[in-house]
């Protein structure tokens, strides 16, 4: 955050740091709740004291171990969730006679048909949808999101960082390709009577706790293992969001209001600021236990929030012309928007003929005795109900973040420009300088006045003019192997660089 104090000024970084904190208590409730289902499915706990319990415990050791107690539990936590979906699947593909015939019911029942073209921006899940919207969607999660980045900041070099998230990629892709799986294989087993259409579970998001109860039902034990695994993601996102939260509002607003605290001091005050946090979230979890979907939920808060702060950086480091009112009107613009459309959403789902779902069957469903109470139809849905609220929320990360761009480009020509010469180089990144085939007449000019070319001691006097001289060569031209050997750090061997000054900035 502190690089929009750098670039526009104060108000701007709080305002970030406001929605950002708001955008991780809401997706931390969801979290929160979504295990609590798993357990009160397989184990008849009462699902709330499992939610305040969740909570307890990850704020207890976040408070207690801070970033390292998070990414030492992350780790262990990783390796449960795998065990876990692996027992699933190999345990539920034998049970309903071999995955050979899981995808001969999946290709009949039509759950493979994965690639839809379809343009409709109103259309839950196409393929513009997953691509366009979901590239919005996690830009914001691994571009701009403080936990992500923390994480990175924390990585002794640029190649370990680097590494980390293609390992991270990696994982997201086992979980991922493991959760699809399940469903095909949940699919196949109640193909005939789906116990959801059949009211035997109160929620769609508590299918897979009752499917690992029946496949595992002459297993003790085995069940135990599932709830480990769900337990074990919610306990990684929820410590880390707890973490992240309090280092923001420490350097953020703490630190800024009292700037001298001792050591020992600042450690109180954080550890009691994660406590604080870990009430927040898990309250929280009342909130998304009325939001539907726990994934559609989870990716909405992500697009509501965290399109705007893409928006919001993206004016900072493109747009060098975006003066501070720009940016702030932008964001506000930006979270306007997706709040609005994302509210709309939950008030007024979708018409069935917007989200497609495909057909379920209960015929097979032993002594079936269901009694439906058929709500009155109410016809005086708006206008927006079938058009903007009907929106695929994967796009909302698009409408915040685009939103947020138009309006702070619109509103910094209205109030006047920022003056290029006035913003230090390294804040901004030239895009125009990817193009080599540009003179450098139309470079400059894309500069909009910011001196790329600058070579002046008296802005950098915490650093050497060969550090800066590095530095600026390699934004300028991007980072080659003769621009990459003039920054001080660079190792040529890992073709990377470490951190030269550390320096302190929570005290967990």
């Amino acid at each position: 955050m502190k690089y929009l104090q750098l670039r526009f000024n104060k108000p701007v970084r709080y305002a970030a740091t406001i929605i950002y904190i708001v955008q991780t208590i809401l997706y931390t409730g969801v979290v929160v709740y979504a295990p609590a289902l798993a357990l009160n499915q397989v184990t008849g706990f009462n699902l709330w004291a499992s939610v305040f319990a969740t909570g307890i415990v990850c704020t207890f050791y976040c408070s207690l171990g801070g970033l390292k107690a998070v990414v030492w539990t992350d780790a262990f936590q990783m390796v449960v969730m795998i065990v876990g979906f692996l027992t699933v699947l190999i345990q539920g593909s034998n049970h309903v006679g071999g995955f050979n015939n899981v995808l001969e019911k999946a290709r009949n029942g039509s759950r493979l048909h994965i690639v839809d073209f379809d343009v409709d921006p109103l259309r839950r899940h196409t393929f513009w949808t997953i691509t366009i919207g979901g590239t919005f969607t996690w830009l914001g999660v691994y571009g701009v999101n403080q936990s992500t980045i923390q994480r990175c900041i924390s990585c002794k070099t640029e190649k370990h960082a680097k590494l980390a998230l293609y390992f991270n990629l990696l994982g997201l892709w086992i979980i991922v390709s493991c959760a699809v799986f399940s469903g095909l294989i949940m699919y196949s087993h109640f193909k005939d009577c789906d116990p959801w259409t059949s009211r035997v579970i109160s929620a769609p998001d508590q299918l897979m706790p009752y499917f690992v109860m029946e496949i595992f039902a002459t297993m003790p034990g085995l069940p135990g293992l599932f709830v480990a695994c769900a337990f074990s993601g919610t306990l990684s996102t929820v410590a880390a969001s707890i973490n992240a939260l309090a280092t923001v509002t420490f350097e953020d607003f703490v630190k800024s209001c009292f700037p001298h605290l001792s050591d020992t001091l600042s450690t109180w005050i954080s550890k009691g600021l994660c406590i604080l946090f870990g009430i927040l979230c898990t309250s929280m979890a009342v909130v998304a236990s009325l939001m539907g979907s726990v994934v559609q939920a989870a990716l909405s808060i992500h697009g509501m929030c965290g399109g705007p702060m893409l928006g919001l950086f993206t004016l900072g480091l493109v747009f060098p012309f975006v003066n501070w009112k720009g940016a702030l009107g932008g964001l506000l613009t930006g979270i306007t928007l997706s709040f609005w459309v994302a509210i709309g959403s939950f008030i007024y789902p979708a018409p069935e003929s917007k989200t497609l779902p495909l057909p379920l069957s209960t015929d097979h469903c032993v002594e079936l005795n269901i009694t439906t109470t058929v709500a009155p139809q109410i016809s005086s849905r708006p206008v927006l109900a079938d058009t903007w609220y009907s929106l695929s929320y994967l796009y909302f990360s698009a409408v915040g973040c685009l939103g947020c761009i138009a309006a702070g480009i619109i509103i910094s020509f209205l109030t006047g420009k920022q003056r290029g010469k006035d913003i230090d180089p390294l804040l901004i990144r030239p895009v125009c300088n990817l193009f080599c085939f540009w003179s450098k007449k139309y470079k400059t000019l894309c500069w909009c006045g910011v001196q790329h070319d600058r070579e002046t001691e008296q802005d950098y006097p915490d650093s050497g003019s060969a550090w800066k001289q590095g530095v600026e060569s390699g934004l300028q031209n991007g980072l080659k192997q003769d621009t990459l050997a003039q920054i001080p750090g660079y190792n040529p061997k890992e073709k990377s660089y470490s951190n030269r000054v550390p320096v302190k900035t929570t005290y967990f």
